[in-house]
Protein backbone atom coordinates (compact mmCIF):
# COMPACT_ATOMS: atom_id res chain seq x y z
CA UNK A 1 0.00 0.00 0.00
CA UNK A 2 2.86 2.36 0.82
CA UNK A 3 4.51 1.61 -2.54
CA UNK A 4 1.24 2.35 -4.35
CA UNK A 5 0.84 5.59 -2.43
CA UNK A 6 4.38 6.72 -3.26
CA UNK A 7 3.87 5.88 -6.94
CA UNK A 8 0.65 7.90 -6.93
CA UNK A 9 2.42 10.89 -5.36
CA UNK A 10 5.16 10.73 -8.01
CA UNK A 11 2.58 10.50 -10.79
CA UNK A 12 0.60 13.47 -9.47
CA UNK A 13 3.75 15.56 -9.14
CA UNK A 14 4.79 14.69 -12.67
CA UNK A 15 1.33 15.46 -14.04
CA UNK A 16 1.38 18.94 -12.50
CA UNK A 17 4.85 19.59 -13.90
CA UNK A 18 3.91 18.28 -17.36
CA UNK A 19 0.85 20.53 -17.51
CA UNK A 20 2.84 23.57 -16.38
CA UNK A 21 5.61 22.98 -18.93
CA UNK A 22 3.51 21.25 -21.62
CA UNK A 23 5.69 18.15 -21.49
CA UNK A 24 3.40 15.90 -23.45
CA UNK A 25 3.78 14.14 -26.77
CA UNK A 26 1.26 13.12 -29.39
CA UNK A 27 1.62 9.84 -31.22
CA UNK A 28 -0.43 9.37 -34.35
CA UNK A 29 -1.95 6.06 -35.43
CA UNK A 30 -3.06 5.79 -39.07
CA UNK A 31 -6.66 5.00 -40.02
CA UNK A 32 -7.30 3.29 -43.34
CA UNK A 33 -10.25 2.91 -45.64
CA UNK A 34 -10.89 -0.82 -45.71
CA UNK A 35 -11.75 -1.61 -49.31
CA UNK A 36 -8.71 -0.10 -51.03
CA UNK A 37 -6.53 0.28 -47.92
CA UNK A 38 -6.11 4.01 -48.56
CA UNK A 39 -4.88 6.22 -45.73
CA UNK A 40 -7.67 8.57 -44.64
CA UNK A 41 -6.38 10.08 -41.40
CA UNK A 42 -4.77 9.65 -38.00
CA UNK A 43 -5.86 9.37 -34.39
CA UNK A 44 -3.89 11.59 -31.99
CA UNK A 45 -2.91 9.70 -28.83
CA UNK A 46 -1.38 11.63 -25.93
CA UNK A 47 1.67 10.48 -23.98
CA UNK A 48 3.24 12.04 -20.88
CA UNK A 49 6.99 11.95 -20.33
CA UNK A 50 8.19 10.52 -17.03
CA UNK A 51 11.12 11.91 -15.07
CA UNK A 52 13.45 9.32 -16.61
CA UNK A 53 12.36 10.25 -20.15
CA UNK A 54 10.14 7.21 -20.69
CA UNK A 55 6.56 7.60 -21.87
CA UNK A 56 3.59 7.21 -19.53
CA UNK A 57 0.55 5.77 -21.37
CA UNK A 58 -2.80 7.61 -21.15
CA UNK A 59 -4.51 4.75 -19.30
CA UNK A 60 -2.09 5.44 -16.45
CA UNK A 61 -2.14 9.23 -16.15
CA UNK A 62 -5.47 10.36 -17.64
CA UNK A 63 -7.61 9.05 -14.72
CA UNK A 64 -5.26 10.82 -12.31
CA UNK A 65 -5.39 14.02 -14.36
CA UNK A 66 -9.20 13.86 -14.30
CA UNK A 67 -9.24 13.52 -10.51
CA UNK A 68 -6.79 16.42 -10.20
CA UNK A 69 -8.91 18.53 -12.58
CA UNK A 70 -6.02 18.95 -14.97
CA UNK A 71 -7.74 17.28 -17.90
CA UNK A 72 -9.09 20.52 -19.36
CA UNK A 73 -5.59 21.96 -19.80
CA UNK A 74 -4.27 18.68 -21.20
CA UNK A 75 -7.24 18.42 -23.56
CA UNK A 76 -6.68 21.95 -24.86
CA UNK A 77 -3.04 21.16 -25.58
CA UNK A 78 -3.90 17.91 -27.35
CA UNK A 79 -6.53 19.58 -29.50
CA UNK A 80 -4.30 22.51 -30.41
CA UNK A 81 -1.31 20.30 -31.22
CA UNK A 82 -3.38 17.78 -33.18
CA UNK A 83 -4.91 20.48 -35.36
CA UNK A 84 -1.50 22.09 -35.91
CA UNK A 85 0.04 18.80 -37.03
CA UNK A 86 -2.90 18.05 -39.33
CA UNK A 87 -2.29 21.35 -41.12
CA UNK A 88 1.12 20.06 -42.23
CA UNK A 89 -0.42 17.12 -44.12
CA UNK A 90 -2.57 16.69 -47.25
CA UNK A 91 -6.00 18.30 -47.09
CA UNK A 92 -7.87 15.01 -47.51
CA UNK A 93 -6.53 13.53 -44.27
CA UNK A 94 -8.42 13.86 -40.98
CA UNK A 95 -7.23 13.94 -37.38
CA UNK A 96 -9.18 12.34 -34.52
CA UNK A 97 -8.89 13.67 -30.97
CA UNK A 98 -10.34 12.00 -27.87
CA UNK A 99 -12.45 14.05 -25.46
CA UNK A 100 -12.76 13.10 -21.80
CA UNK A 101 -16.21 13.27 -20.18
CA UNK A 102 -14.56 15.42 -17.50
CA UNK A 103 -13.83 18.10 -20.11
CA UNK A 104 -17.55 18.68 -20.54
CA UNK A 105 -17.81 19.52 -16.85
CA UNK A 106 -15.06 22.15 -16.82
CA UNK A 107 -16.26 24.57 -19.48
CA UNK A 108 -17.45 25.01 -23.03
CA UNK A 109 -15.89 22.33 -25.21
CA UNK A 110 -17.39 23.85 -28.36
CA UNK A 111 -15.63 27.16 -27.68
CA UNK A 112 -12.34 25.32 -27.12
CA UNK A 113 -12.74 23.47 -30.42
CA UNK A 114 -13.65 26.63 -32.32
CA UNK A 115 -10.59 28.35 -30.90
CA UNK A 116 -8.27 25.48 -31.91
CA UNK A 117 -9.66 25.46 -35.44
CA UNK A 118 -9.29 29.21 -35.78
CA UNK A 119 -5.74 29.32 -34.41
CA UNK A 120 -4.54 26.43 -36.58
CA UNK A 121 -6.50 27.25 -39.72
CA UNK A 122 -7.70 23.64 -39.96
CA UNK A 123 -10.98 23.04 -41.77
CA UNK A 124 -13.65 21.79 -39.41
CA UNK A 125 -14.50 18.78 -41.59
CA UNK A 126 -10.96 17.44 -41.06
CA UNK A 127 -11.38 17.19 -37.28
CA UNK A 128 -13.03 14.19 -35.59
CA UNK A 129 -13.91 14.30 -31.90
CA UNK A 130 -14.18 10.94 -30.17
CA UNK A 131 -16.38 10.53 -27.10
CA UNK A 132 -17.34 7.46 -25.09
CA UNK A 133 -20.78 6.41 -23.96
CA UNK A 134 -19.83 7.33 -20.39
CA UNK A 135 -20.49 10.93 -21.36
CA UNK A 136 -24.11 10.12 -22.23
CA UNK A 137 -24.96 7.98 -19.22
CA UNK A 138 -26.20 10.92 -17.22
CA UNK A 139 -28.75 11.73 -19.92
CA UNK A 140 -27.92 15.39 -19.34
CA UNK A 141 -29.59 17.87 -21.64
CA UNK A 142 -26.61 20.17 -21.13
CA UNK A 143 -24.34 17.52 -22.64
CA UNK A 144 -26.64 17.12 -25.63
CA UNK A 145 -26.69 20.89 -26.13
CA UNK A 146 -22.89 20.96 -26.11
CA UNK A 147 -22.68 18.07 -28.57
CA UNK A 148 -25.10 19.81 -30.92
CA UNK A 149 -23.00 22.98 -30.66
CA UNK A 150 -19.92 20.95 -31.61
CA UNK A 151 -21.79 19.39 -34.52
CA UNK A 152 -22.78 22.86 -35.71
CA UNK A 153 -19.12 23.85 -36.09
CA UNK A 154 -18.76 21.25 -38.84
CA UNK A 155 -16.58 18.72 -37.00
CA UNK A 156 -17.40 15.00 -36.94
CA UNK A 157 -18.60 13.38 -33.72
CA UNK A 158 -17.50 9.79 -33.16
CA UNK A 159 -18.80 7.23 -30.65
CA UNK A 160 -15.66 5.44 -29.45
CA UNK A 161 -15.41 1.90 -28.00
CA UNK A 162 -18.89 0.99 -29.24
CA UNK A 163 -20.08 -2.45 -28.22
CA UNK A 164 -18.72 -2.49 -24.67
CA UNK A 165 -19.84 -1.22 -21.28
CA UNK A 166 -23.33 0.22 -21.28
CA UNK A 167 -23.73 0.47 -25.05
CA UNK A 168 -27.27 1.39 -26.01
CA UNK A 169 -28.75 1.71 -29.46
CA UNK A 170 -30.72 4.71 -28.18
CA UNK A 171 -27.52 6.76 -28.39
CA UNK A 172 -27.56 6.37 -32.16
CA UNK A 173 -30.93 8.04 -32.59
CA UNK A 174 -30.65 10.54 -29.75
CA UNK A 175 -27.66 12.13 -31.44
CA UNK A 176 -26.56 12.04 -35.12
CA UNK A 177 -23.11 10.51 -34.81
CA UNK A 178 -20.92 10.63 -37.90
CA UNK A 179 -19.02 7.48 -37.00
CA UNK A 180 -18.92 4.63 -34.52
CA UNK A 181 -15.74 2.78 -33.60
CA UNK A 182 -16.05 -0.89 -32.71
CA UNK A 183 -13.96 -1.71 -29.66
CA UNK A 184 -10.72 -3.66 -30.16
CA UNK A 185 -11.92 -6.47 -27.89
CA UNK A 186 -14.04 -7.85 -30.75
CA UNK A 187 -10.98 -8.32 -32.97
CA UNK A 188 -9.22 -10.11 -30.12
CA UNK A 189 -12.21 -12.41 -29.73
CA UNK A 190 -12.10 -13.29 -33.45
CA UNK A 191 -8.69 -14.91 -33.02
CA UNK A 192 -10.31 -17.26 -30.54
CA UNK A 193 -12.81 -18.42 -33.17
CA UNK A 194 -15.62 -16.71 -31.28
CA UNK A 195 -18.51 -16.86 -33.74
CA UNK A 196 -20.64 -14.63 -31.55
CA UNK A 197 -18.04 -11.83 -31.80
CA UNK A 198 -18.01 -12.22 -35.57
CA UNK A 199 -21.79 -11.97 -35.69
CA UNK A 200 -21.85 -8.86 -33.49
CA UNK A 201 -19.25 -7.11 -35.69
CA UNK A 202 -21.25 -7.93 -38.81
CA UNK A 203 -24.43 -6.64 -37.16
CA UNK A 204 -22.88 -3.34 -36.06
CA UNK A 205 -21.46 -2.76 -39.55
CA UNK A 206 -24.85 -3.49 -41.11
CA UNK A 207 -26.53 -1.17 -38.59
CA UNK A 208 -24.10 1.62 -39.43
CA UNK A 209 -24.80 1.16 -43.12
CA UNK A 210 -28.56 1.43 -42.58
CA UNK A 211 -28.14 4.55 -40.41
CA UNK A 212 -25.62 6.04 -42.85
CA UNK A 213 -23.00 6.12 -40.10
CA UNK A 214 -19.43 5.18 -40.92
CA UNK A 215 -17.95 2.28 -38.95
CA UNK A 216 -14.30 1.98 -37.93
CA UNK A 217 -12.97 -1.24 -36.41
CA UNK A 218 -10.14 -0.83 -33.90
CA UNK A 219 -7.48 -3.32 -32.87
CA UNK A 220 -6.88 -4.90 -36.29
CA UNK A 221 -3.58 -6.72 -35.83
CA UNK A 222 -3.51 -9.62 -38.30
CA UNK A 223 -4.02 -10.22 -42.01
CA UNK A 224 -6.90 -12.60 -41.26
CA UNK A 225 -8.70 -9.89 -39.28
CA UNK A 226 -8.21 -7.41 -42.13
CA UNK A 227 -9.52 -9.98 -44.62
CA UNK A 228 -12.59 -10.55 -42.46
CA UNK A 229 -13.34 -6.80 -42.47
CA UNK A 230 -12.94 -6.71 -46.25
CA UNK A 231 -15.49 -9.50 -46.51
CA UNK A 232 -18.09 -7.93 -44.20
CA UNK A 233 -17.76 -4.43 -45.65
CA UNK A 234 -16.33 -2.36 -42.82
CA UNK A 235 -15.74 1.25 -43.81
CA UNK A 236 -12.48 1.88 -41.97
CA UNK A 237 -9.90 0.02 -39.90
CA UNK A 238 -7.22 0.90 -37.39
CA UNK A 239 -4.62 -1.23 -35.62
CA UNK A 240 -1.07 -2.56 -35.63
CA UNK A 241 -1.67 -4.40 -38.93
CA UNK A 242 -2.06 -1.02 -40.65
CA UNK A 243 0.35 0.97 -38.50
CA UNK A 244 1.48 1.54 -34.94
CA UNK A 245 1.19 4.92 -33.21
CA UNK A 246 4.27 7.06 -33.81
CA UNK A 247 5.48 10.62 -33.26
CA UNK A 248 4.64 13.45 -35.64
CA UNK A 249 8.02 13.01 -37.31
CA UNK A 250 6.84 9.63 -38.67
CA UNK A 251 3.54 10.88 -40.08
CA UNK A 252 5.19 12.03 -43.30
CA UNK A 253 6.59 8.54 -43.91
CA UNK A 254 3.12 7.02 -43.59
CA UNK A 255 1.69 9.55 -46.04
CA UNK A 256 4.51 8.92 -48.52
CA UNK A 257 4.11 5.14 -48.29
CA UNK A 258 0.38 5.45 -48.92
CA UNK A 259 0.96 7.70 -51.94
CA UNK A 260 3.40 5.18 -53.42
CA UNK A 261 0.93 2.35 -52.90
CA UNK A 262 -1.82 4.33 -54.61
CA UNK A 263 0.44 5.10 -57.56
CA UNK A 264 1.37 1.42 -57.83
CA UNK A 265 -2.30 0.39 -57.84
CA UNK A 266 -3.09 3.03 -60.47
CA UNK A 267 -0.23 1.90 -62.70
CA UNK A 268 -1.31 -1.74 -62.39
CA UNK A 269 -4.92 -0.87 -63.25
CA UNK A 270 -3.82 1.16 -66.27
CA UNK A 271 -1.59 -1.69 -67.47
CA UNK A 272 -4.45 -4.20 -67.15
CA UNK A 273 -6.74 -1.84 -69.07
CA UNK A 274 -4.24 -1.57 -71.91
CA UNK A 275 -4.05 -5.37 -72.11
CA UNK A 276 -7.82 -5.61 -72.34
CA UNK A 277 -7.89 -3.06 -75.15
Amino acid sequence: MDADLQARIVLERRARYAVLHEEFLLHYQPIYETEEHNLIGFEALVRMTAEDGSLVPPLTFIPVAEEMRLIDKIGRWVLREGCRTAMTGPVHLTVAVNLSPAQFLTGSVSEMVAEALKDSGLQANRLELEITETLLLGNSEAIMVELRALKATGVSIVMDDFGTGYSSLSYLWRFPFDKIKIDRSFMQALDGSDRDAETVVKTIIALGRELKIQVTVEGVETASQAAFLDKVGSDQAQGFFFGRPGPASEVGASILADSEQQRARTSKAEAELRLVK
